[in-house]
């Protein structure tokens, strides 16, 4: 591979003055000598180093996002929104898969502050520990001291601007579309039980039944993964339960792809037998057969936002967006027979 070294022999120029050019600093250089320098790119085929040219450079040219798993069909929504403004920005993404495991955060968190990224953005949901809450923060704080920016998407107690969807309300919203249609038996299917997201959704859940003067019972309710086979068990598990049940809430959409597995595997149909709503609007809620009931939040406009944010200059206190969740009526729900 041509070094540096050999781009500025064929320049005929200093090995400073084709820094410069390849670098992008803010000392001028003559116009016939950086046309030779980016000629002699040209014919060489050079590389340039990145990590000396962001030494090169007062500006850091990389961005880090933390998700639980970019192949959830969630993160990959959010991702793209981050994507389109730092490309838009020219900066790079480096992307670092936690699957849920906190103390990869932590690592990850270090390791992007040792990359000198321009910003750390957390796309997954926080944690319901406070010493895990507190592991993540010391770390991000010390990052922002030396001069990183941070964003997170969800709720957190860190430091940080935040983009907050409202999955308190959108659980309320879903779980009321549900009891207006005459559901009385009504299993949910929860994601993690550590995760904040989980248990904003399901508080909105259990707000909507109390409001009608009921109680959402504890047999009602089991936890999966957030993934299809996580829901396609937990809906089994509900219905072994409770065989009388005539609707399934999924507390995201490929949960309620799940639990429209194992109902077909039973042979019960959707939705004239039992109900399925889901939560997100991702692109496979509008696919399925039948087409999901759901919670629509704008996942690209969210990852959009919260690279915004973390480009932005510091405020004097944390900025927060909320994002409203809203209600999709689609086929998959309708009233309970007899109803």
């Amino acid at each position: 591979m041509a070094t540096l070294e050999d781009v500025a022999r064929r320049a005929g120029v200093s090995l400073a003055t084709a820094s410069r050019v390849i670098n992008g600093t803010s000392h001028s250089v003559a116009d016939e000598l950086r046309a030779r320098v980016l000629a002699a790119v040209e014919e060489l085929q050079y590389v340039p180093n990145a990590h000396a040219q962001m030494l090169a450079r007062s500006r850091r040219a990389t961005v880090g996002v933390i998700v639980h798993d970019v192949s959830d069909p969630y993160f990959a929504e959010i991702t793209r929104g981050l994507q389109r403004v730092a490309t838009d920005s020219g900066l790079l993404l480096m992307i670092c898969n936690s699957y849920r495991d906190p103390e990869r955060e932590v690592a990850y968190v270090e390791l992007l502050h040792a990359h000198q990224v321009a910003a750390v953005i957390l796309a997954g949901s926080g944690y319901r520990s406070a010493d895990v809450t507190r592991a993540i923060n010391a770390k991000l704080t010390a990052y922002a001291r030396s001069g990183g920016r941070v964003a997170v998407i969800g709720r957190h107690e860190l430091a940080g601007d935040a983009v907050m969807p409202e999955n308190e309300s959108g659980g309320y919203v879903i779980a009321e579309a549900l009891l207006d249609l005459g559901h009385e038996r009504i299993g949910v299917i929860g994601g993690p039980e550590e995760l904040t997201t989980t248990a904003d959704r399901l508080g909105g859940v259990r707000r909507a039944f109390r409001t009608r003067g009921r109680a959402l019972p504890g047999r009602s309710v089991t936890y999966g993964d957030f993934t299809c086979d996580g829901g396609e068990r937990a809906a089994a598990e509900l219905l072994d339960r409770d065989p009388d049940l005539t609707a399934l809430l999924a507390l995201n959409d490929e949960m309620a792809v799940g639990a429209l597995m194992s109902l077909r595997a039973r042979g019960v149909r959707v939705p004239e037998q039992v109900s399925v709503a889901g939560f997100d609007d991702m692109p496979v809620a509008r696919q399925v057969t039948p087409a999901l009931t759901t919670v629509h939040l704008p996942m690209v406009e969210m990852g959009a936002l919260a690279m915004r944010l973390a480009l932005q200059p510091p405020a004097d206190g944390q900025r927060v967006e909320r994002i409203p969740a809203r209600i999709v009526h689609r086929e998959s729900a309708a009233r309970p027979p007899g109803v």
